[in-house]
């Protein structure tokens, strides 16, 4: 990151990462700054691009995975192999794609505006076990089997389905994250809804969820590397570590318990073996987009969650997962969710609760 010359924002998250000040980067011919969030823990990296009017980026490829998501401007991206044919597909605001690995690529803008986009990789774990940029960025090895030319590689698929607990979907393209079909994921929480994404074939993949207004999400922790953002409404994060337990007010270490508001554009990401809760404190449902490890066709071994259970962040810790239910969780965090829904005039849909 150093040797590329841009800013570097740390933190555990940021209220809105359209804000964060850009610097040319001379590699790329665009701007760019660095986002690291400590609970990436390098295994993900992140960055905020942008694309100039009416230009274009520099055509290049890697060997580590990244998931791009636009975040304003509309244009269109360049795809191909060495001795193929160039394939394009046009995107928008909310657009999510991942180029296939170590193929060739070129993001143009095709709007009058700037394109800010932000993009989130496996880049320091191939960073860190190659110690060397040039392969990193000069592998001649076509992946054919990730990418072989296909005309439809980029099309909006349906394919749909269940694996375990969680609702799938496979598709290398999502024209738009904010309109996109959800499945019912009531494990989560009261009326949420969450569907996987597996994209590109990568071990990096993410999900899209839902809940309505004066909601929040079950407390869970996963490993480190998640990266959440916030698309629609308004409310906060809350984390902890698991070392202060199921109810740290209660256990006397509210404290240590940290709170993150987020927006539209705002940007967490837990440290791996952290509680965390997602609030949602706005007047209309909330939107969340999470780009992270833990796909169920391409899995890896390094996430706590596939440790213990194959859907541990949806099964509740008293059998064996990594989720609190309602009942077991701190009274507190209802009784201060509540006091700032009636700061803000929302009211609560919270479903009642007898606990433990």
């Amino acid at each position: 990151m150093k040797s590329e010359g841009l800013p570097l924002v740390e933190g555990l998250g940021l209220e809105d990462i359209r804000q964060v000040q850009l610097a040319p980067w001379r590699r790329t011919g665009g701007k760019g700054a660095f986002i690291h969030l400590y609970g990436m823990e390098g295994f993900t990296g992140m960055y905020v691009g942008e694309i100039p009017s009416g230009g274009a980026l520099e055509p290049e490829k890697h060997v580590y995975e990244e998931v791009i998501f636009i975040f304003e401007g509309n244009g269109a991206t360049e795809v191909w192999q060495e001795g193929q044919k160039k394939q394009m597909f046009e995107w928008g605001k909310w657009s999510l794609f991942s180029p296939p690995l170590n193929s060739w690529h070129r993001l143009i803008n095709g709007g009058r505006e700037p394109v800010k986009f932000l993009a989130v990789s496996n880049a320091p774990l191939i960073m860190d076990l190659y110690r060397n940029a040039d392969f990193v960025f000069n592998c001649p090895y076509t992946f054919a089997e990730r990418y072989g030319g296909e005309e439809t590689y980029f099309n909006v698929t349906n394919k749909r389905y269940r694996k375990g607990l969680m609702a799938l979907w496979e598709t290398n393209f999502i024209s738009d994250i904010g309109s996109a079909d959800l499945e019912t994921a009531e494990e989560k929480g009261a009326a949420v809804l969450i569907t996987q994404f597996e994209i590109a074939a990568n071990c990096l993949i993410g999900h899209i969820s839902q809940w309505p207004a004066g909601r929040y999400h079950k407390a869970h922790y996963h490993g480190p590397g998640a990266t959440l953002i916030g698309l629609q409404s308004k409310g906060y994060v809350l984390l902890w570590p698991k070392d202060l337990g199921l109810r740290p007010y209660q256990n006397g270490h509210g404290d240590k318990v940290v709170e993150l508001r987020w927006g539209e554009g705002g940007i967490y990401c837990p440290p791996g073996g952290w509680f965390h809760q997602h609030f949602n404190t706005g007047n209309s449902a909330a939107r969340h987009l999470a780009i992270r490890f833990g796909g169920r066709i391409h899995p890896t071994g390094f996430s706590i969650a596939a440790k213990r259970h194959d859907d541990g962040v949806l099964v509740p810790i008293k059998k064996g997962g990594t989720l609190i239910d309602y009942e077991d969780e701190d009274p507190e965090i209802r009784r201060r969710f509540e006091a700032t829904l009636r700061r803000e005039g929302v009211a609560s849909s919270m479903p009642e609760v007898a606990y433990t």
